[in-house]
């Protein structure tokens, strides 16, 4: 998820349930065991508050946490609670992915460089360790990190100190890292992919985050979640229709609390008033179409049909729902976008 997936929103009344003297039960929020979220982490089923008095314990302390979890579970929210419940909250919080970066690129990005240290390298480069100063740093992706610069992360976490790139400057850092990776770590040791003292000296206080499929209770609470920040950023007041939540439920929702909050994105884009979500679609296996900043790339031999549907949910997304707009865009009429749009409700690929 990205941080602005992080920002704080008022739960639907509806989550509450009346007690049986048919006045509102006291709200999770004011009974001490029963929180339905914490930091920026929402959910108030058992996995989730464990997870919630893991993280309250090791949060005040220095250790080193590596956060463990599939895709979508919201590793970087864990990370960013653990910083803002730290008494390193007043300083930086820099998140790295490691696996996004080149291995010819990393060392410098990591630890800055040298004026003239390579070509191009026109001006000394301050990296993020040293950015991070105070603070705290996030490897995401850790066990995607090249073995020669595992070596020397490993390094700086015993020495709490490094070079620049070209420099002969010793620079110590007073920085918490904060490691995760959505593989078993062992097994990424088995293979070979990452080193054992590494993983030993980043796994200080391991944390699990839990897949969505072991909490199916918080669905209902993170559905109306999403729901309520979508209606207050676009000023509607959409709802669920009727058996949307109990199908939400039952989904077992592989790409987690990411494909959640998607799933009920694209569903609110194609509502007029009421988000339904009848079956989840799966992610694409053959990736014949991608969406990346602003623009579609088809493959070759893409059916005519599937490429003006994601076309056309494109550019409705990008007009942030306006069908007007849209329709005018694509030089398609208003009543023929509604028909497309219908049909891709219910399944179909074209109008």
């Amino acid at each position: 998820m990205r941080p602005d997936e992080a920002q704080a929103s008022t739960i639907d009344t509806e989550t509450q349930r009346p007690g049986s003297d048919g006045n509102a039960a006291p709200s999770a929020e004011r009974l001490p065991d029963a929180r339905d979220h914490y930091g920026l982490l929402y959910g108030a089923s058992p996995a989730m508050r464990e997870l919630y008095q893991q993280i309250e314990k090791v949060a005040p302390t220095s250790l080193t946490v590596l956060i463990i979890g599939e895709s979508g579970t919201g590793k970087e929210l864990v990370a960013r609670t653990l910083h803002e419940k730290s008494p390193r909250s007043s300083g930086p919080f820099i998140p790295v992915n490691c696996g996004a970066i080149p291995s010819t690129l990393i060392e410098g990005e990591l630890f800055g460089h040298e004026k003239g240290s390579f070509t191009g390298a026109i001006q000394q480069h301050a990296g993020y360790f040293e950015r991070a100063a105070g603070g705290t740093i996030f490897l995401d992706e850790i066990t995607e990190m090249a073995p020669d610069m595992q070596i020397k992360l490993l390094r700086v976490l015993e020495t709490a100190a490094f070079h620049r790139v070209g420099g002969t400057e010793q620079i110590s850092t007073d920085v918490r890292v904060i490691a995760a990776t959505n593989r078993d770590p062992q097994l990424a040791v088995q293979d070979g992919r990452f080193r054992e003292d590494l993983l030993y000296r980043l796994a200080v206080f391991p944390l699990r985050v839990p897949p969505l499929r072991e909490r199916t209770s918080d669905i209902e609470l993170l559905a109306r979640r999403f729901l309520d920040q979508l209606n207050a950023a676009e000023k509607t007041r959409k709802r669920f229709a009727k058996g949307t939540l109990d199908n939400l439920r039952h989904h077992r929702w592989p790409g987690n609390v990411r494909e959640l909050k998607n799933a009920i994105h694209r569903a609110f884009i194609l509502a007029d008033e009421e988000v339904e979500v009848r079956s989840p679609e799966p992610a694409p296996r053959n990736r014949r179409i991608v969406r990346r900043d602003g623009r579609i790339e088809l493959a070759v031999g893409t059916p005519l049909p599937e490429a003006q549907r994601e076309l056309i949910l494109a550019t409705l997304a990008h007009f942030g729902g306006d069908k007007r707009q849209t329709a005018s865009t694509l030089g398609i009429s208003l009543k023929t976008l509604y028909n497309r749009l219908d049909s891709y409700k219910h399944g179909g690929a074209d109008a």
